[in-house]
């Protein structure tokens, strides 16, 4: 009897494989209406408030300390409302790629679906002259997430690196190293730190992490809102051209979606994941907000004198000053688990299938290991906080967090309905106008400022 269920279930599933439109209640794969969420079995289930605490340290990195040096780029005003736009723009795609990995997962009959499995189902199950680039997708996305792990977490090495030698360099004048130096010191603790490979065991971390950021946040809103200069050290409204540095920022700063899938996958309650309130409007409401006051108050503080992280603004020789940067240096260490977690789970999704089951361990150890000494390497050889920031973001944080959502919604609604008068389609096209303005005017820009940085 089991034997005939599950041959019935493997019918349902070919079929399901072989569909090219929605397979609503009446479809071929069930009469019944299929829920997902009573058909996950996840070992380690996160509660809805560790799920809030992974999706806000996703978040609040290192990016809501460069706040003010993006403001910089822009002045008060464009970059107050621009911090609105990207943190609303960041939300909706998050929105439209969770719910599209939901519907997929009920006209295929699973129970959840990773970032990039989604992508492939949505390209095999839609308009039959796309099911070709099915593989392409797959490979797409997967180089993405990489591309996001990489300058994302080189990004966090950098950032560690540069406080750790600010506060070396405070204590000990007479022996300065090279921010390089101090690179490779972290490359032991990452690696150890990173074989970490549940979700549910590093929400510890993360809570502890976003502690530390708290208290940081407390210290530099004590020092930035003292003896605040008057707007006239500061511009209203900066030079157009220097404003794709500001979106390249804000949205590596603001884009945690390479975390999305994984924690609402891994919720013990994923229907507390979208809606009013919802994990995830509430987690960027209070993101937007944050960051909009950390960036406005900061460039009226140090003006066009700030620097990647505000933290290093802040005046040597004060104990309060020095905890805030111990605090951040801890904050980030943490985040940086929580930035690799969802790669890894791909990459060894991707590789387990040629390794044999006696070496998964060691396999596991060793595909951990080196792409965290990858990302040290990176971060060595760019070691300029502010100006990797933005072009990571405009390349890698960009392309994962707003065109491969849009993409795909596009895609998936193309022979199931886009909305009345295509709105879905007008939509999704102006946003990827935006896209494309982030990537080529970022990557510009902050090229361009990389080589004149390291040319003087």
């Amino acid at each position: 009897m089991a034997q005939e269920n599950n041959s019935q279930e493997k019918s349902r599933e070919v079929l399901c494989t072989e569909s090219t439109i929605t397979l609503d209640r009446e479809s071929e794969c069930g009469k019944e209406e299929y829920d997902p969420f009573q058909h996950r079995n996840v070992e380690h289930p996160t509660s809805t408030l560790g799920a809030f605490f992974h999706l806000l340290k996703s978040s609040l990195g290192s990016g809501l300390l460069a706040m003010p040096a993006a403001f910089k780029h822009t002045g008060i005003i464009p970059g107050f409302i621009g911090t609105m736009l990207v943190a609303v723009i960041a939300t909706h795609c998050v929105h439209i790629l969770v719910k599209t990995s939901r519907d997929i997962c009920k006209e295929c009959r699973v129970g959840y679906l990773s970032y990039t499995d989604t992508c492939v189902k949505v390209f095999k199950h839609g308009p039959k002259q796309l099911r070709a680039y099915t593989e392409f997708v797959r490979h797409f996305v997967d180089y993405a997430m990489a591309g996001v792990c990489l300058g994302g977490t080189s990004v966090y090495v950098i950032f560690i690196a540069s406080s750790l030698k600010n506060i070396c360099d405070q204590f000990y004048p007479d022996s300065t190293y090279r921010v390089e130096v101090y690179c490779g010191v972290l490359l032991l603790p990452l690696i150890l730190l990173t074989q970490i490979r549940h979700l549910k065991f590093l929400v510890p971390f993360s809570i502890f992490a976003n502690l530390c950021l708290v208290m940081t946040f407390i210290v530099t809103c004590y020092y930035t809102f003292e003896d605040v200069p008057n707007m006239s050290n500061v511009d209203l409204f900066n030079s157009v051209e220097n404003w794709p540095l500001f979106l390249s920022t804000a949205i590596f700063a603001m884009e945690g979606i390479n975390v999305v899938m994984p924690v609402e996958n891994e919720m013990a309650h994923p229907q507390h994941f979208l809606g009013c309130p919802g994990v995830l409007n509430v987690t960027m409401v209070f993101v937007a907000i944050l960051y909009a006051v950390v960036g406005l108050f900061g460039y009226l503080k140090y003006g066009d004198e700030v620097l990647g992280s505000i933290t290093l603004n802040l005046p040597e020789g004060e104990p309060l000053a020095l905890a805030a940067k111990i605090f951040v240096i801890l904050a980030v260490f943490f985040t940086y688990f929580l930035q690799m977690y969802a790669p890894m789970d791909i990459m060894w999704t991707r590789l387990k299938g040629r390794i044999s089951a006696s070496f998964h361990n060691q396999g596991q150890i060793l595909m951990r290991t080196l792409s965290v000494t990858l990302t040290v390497i990176l971060a060595a050889a760019v070691p300029d906080l502010e100006l990797l920031i933005a072009l990571v973001g405009a390349v890698f944080f960009s392309t994962l967090g707003l065109f491969i959502p849009l993409v795909i919604q596009t895609v998936h609604k193309w022979e199931r309905g886009l909305g009345k008068c295509s709105y879905i389609l007008w939509k999704n096209a102006v946003l990827l106008m935006l896209y494309v303005t982030v990537l080529v005017s970022g990557c510009y820009s902050s090229i361009n400022a990389i080589i004149a940085r390291f040319s003087s």
